[in-house]
């Protein structure tokens, strides 16, 4: 059942805000999406049926699940994408030259030429993912590998953290003194 409470916006305006309290389904309809045959066979389009298309108007399009792998690192996606319109494009020319051999035209001749280079792209597109994801990989991931830049890179990172702290804590410490051991006060 749908309860109506109205509230007032800033131009002094009604606006009302509906509320399900069955769980998601309209009372009208008892979960089977009835409403309008059960108010005809009552004798006409009553409060039930209303309440039925309010419900029907509100339902939200989609339910949003979270994602069961995470996102690719944006230079992956990058290649990943590219990828796949050059083999697309590598498909349609390699497609058209057929039935372009098929009907016996001029340029089949020139699509099979153009079909062959575009293979040796699209090899290289996919090669380019490949290296992509493991260079990312080897730079920012936790790979556990003796070998790993990414551990190494973590360390000197840390380091120089550190030794900015340390810098920073000193020259506060020379702020708190009031300047002391300053040879100039300019």
């Amino acid at each position: 059942m749908n309860q109506r409470q109205g509230t007032t916006d800033e131009r002094g305006q009604l606006v009302e805000r509906h509320r399900t309290t069955t769980g998601g389904q309209s009372a009208a309809t008892g979960g089977h999406g009835r409403a309008p045959e059960r108010a005809i066979a009552a004798g006409g389009y009553g409060e039930e049926a209303e309440e039925y298309e309010e419900q029907a108007h509100y339902r939200p399009l989609w339910i949003e699940e979270p994602a069961r792998r995470r996102r690719l690192p944006d230079p992956v996606r990058t290649a990943a994408v590219r990828a796949v319109i050059v083999i697309a494009v590598t498909l349609i020319q390699a497609v058209t030259a057929f039935l372009c051999t098929l009907a016996g035209s001029w340029l089949a001749f020139p699509m099979v030429l153009s079909s062959v280079g575009s293979t040796v792209v699209a090899t290289w597109a996919a090669l380019d993912v490949w290296v992509t994801r493991q260079v990312w990989n080897q730079r920012n991931g936790v790979v556990s590998a003796p070998s790993s830049t990414a551990r190494a890179l973590r360390r000197e990172r840390r380091k120089s953290r550190r030794q900015a702290r340390t810098t920073e804590r000193a020259q506060e410490r020379i702020r708190r003194q009031g300047g002391t051991g300053q040879l100039s006060h300019s």
